[in-house]
């Protein structure tokens, strides 16, 4: 019998890494991948953004022995660093003492990946645009973005991890009963730099995600191993206050100097990196099956493609390659049923996540500042410690654990409802840690 052969459309980090979880089983892979090989060529400025990792991506990076070198290239975030408009600054740490997320290069995890899936077998064909996919046979057809020519190639299995405008979902959605939908924010972002100090080091606390709340919109900055941070505007589209009105050098300069003074007098390419660097839309996706029989399978933003609020769209993405290979270990005999509970297990947790991130977005630019927010971290944080098996705050459930997306929403908005009530209480901000007040909180939570 021939070695069976899949084909991988799109070779990001998340198909990348499920190339080699392929490999490891034997398959024969081709990635074909619409932009150059970017271990060799420069990427363009505003496109290399970094990513906060966490526990579900490690795990999927764990599973193919590469968790420990990427650890290698990142930076531990311990909390949120604050920054008011009046200059100020607040840390506000994640989860226990201990616990915390990672900043990582996008573009280097994808290149350590990439060349992993090489050395375990998979070959990977740069410049080729996926222009049409035959479900049937099953094959794509691509073109040669240098040559301008076009190939067709069959295959077994067709793995869609092209993204959120994948031309792999892009077929599927002209089959039956496929459902799909794409939802745009009214916000985009702009990537934008803050430069290491004169003697290499960090301007700003190295282990900490930077935020600058500012109601409707926010600037963060993530930092990097050569001192620099890796800043993103996420600002409305059109408005008075927009990527549109702040159209030259000077309005951009007044902006950030009235509402960021702190980070203005760090970014000494500010006007420059504004006005070159693309603004990008912020798009939602959801869309089901994930999978046309045993023949073609969705991955990743291909197939939930969310906002950043949550740092987990990496993560959601590796957990995806995770649960693929959980369910290889019974199911890889019989791919269609493989395929069927891989779409019906991970649709409600993409669906859970896009929520979540959506929330985020407006904790992150409008509560974290907020007294009566920092209240309600305060309390929680407080019942966590004292019956941690009863109360674990959302973002420790979605951040540092593998509870699925779906059941951390639910545990969620039941929270919120407890939350409210507690906070409803009167002098609750002066007599939360009083032994008999904290009691009666304890007792809403163990019902």
């Amino acid at each position: 019998m021939s070695k069976e052969h899949s084909i991988v459309v799109g070779a990001g980090p998340v198909g990348s890494l499920l190339a080699i979880y392929l490999a490891k089983r034997g398959v024969q892979v081709d990635m074909y991948e619409r932009r150059p090989d970017m271990r060799t060529t420069a990427i363009p400025a505003g496109r290399s953004i970094n990513l906060a990792m966490s526990d579900r991506g490690l795990r999927g990076l764990a599973g193919v022995g590469i968790d420990k070198d990427i650890l290698e290239i990142s930076i531990p975030m311990h909390g949120r660093m604050i920054h008011h408009v009046d200059g100020r600054t607040e840390f506000q740490p994640y989860g226990n003492e201990g616990q915390c997320i990672y900043s990582v290069s996008r573009a280097e995890i994808n290149r350590r990946l990439m060349s992993l899936a090489e050395q375990h077998g998979a070959t990977i064909h740069f410049n080729q645009r996926c222009e049409g996919v035959d479900l049937d046979r099953p094959s794509i057809t691509v073109r040669d973005e240098h040559k301008g020519t076009v190939h067709t190639h069959a295959t077994d299995r067709i793995y869609g991890t092209d993204g959120a405008f994948s031309p792999v979902r892009g077929r599927m959605q002209t089959t039956d009963r496929f459902d799909y939908s794409q939802t745009y924010l009214d916000h985009g972002y702009k990537e934008l730099n803050i430069p290491a100090a004169p003697d290499g080091g960090f301007r700003m606390e190295k282990h900490a995600l930077h935020i600058w709340p500012r109601g409707t919109y926010m600037l963060i900055a993530l930092p990097n191993l050569d001192g620099s941070f890796t800043c993103t505007l996420f600002f409305p589209h059109d408005g008075e206050r927009s990527f549109s009105s702040l159209d030259t050098p000077a309005k951009v300069s007044a902006f950030f100097k009235e509402v960021f003074p702190d980070a203005v007098e760090l970014m000494p390419t500010l006007e420059h990196d504004f006005i070159n660097n693309p603004t990008s839309s912020l798009c939602i996706v959801r869309c089901k099956p994930w999978h046309i029989a045993d023949r073609a399978l969705l991955i990743g933003d291909a197939a939930h493609a969310i906002v950043p609020f949550y740092g987990q769209g990496m993560n959601a993405g590796f957990e995806d390659c995770t649960v693929f290979d959980r369910l290889a270990d019974t199911l890889w005999h019989d791919r269609e049923a493989m395929f069927r509970a891989f779409s019906n297990e991970r649709k409600p947790n993409g669906d859970a996540i896009a929520e979540l991130a959506l929330r985020n977005f407006i904790e992150m630019r409008d509560l974290v500042a907020d007294p009566r927010f920092i209240l309600r971290k305060k309390i929680e944080k407080a019942m966590h410690q004292h019956s941690p098996k009863n109360w674990v705050p959302l973002y420790s459930m979605v951040t540092f654990s593998h509870i699925p997306y779906s059941d951390a929403l639910k545990e969620g908005q039941r929270q919120d409802a407890i939350m409210e009530n507690i906070l409803s209480w009167d002098g609750i901000e002066q007599n939360w840690e009083n032994l008999e007040v904290f009691g009666k909180i304890m007792a809403l939570v163990s019902r």
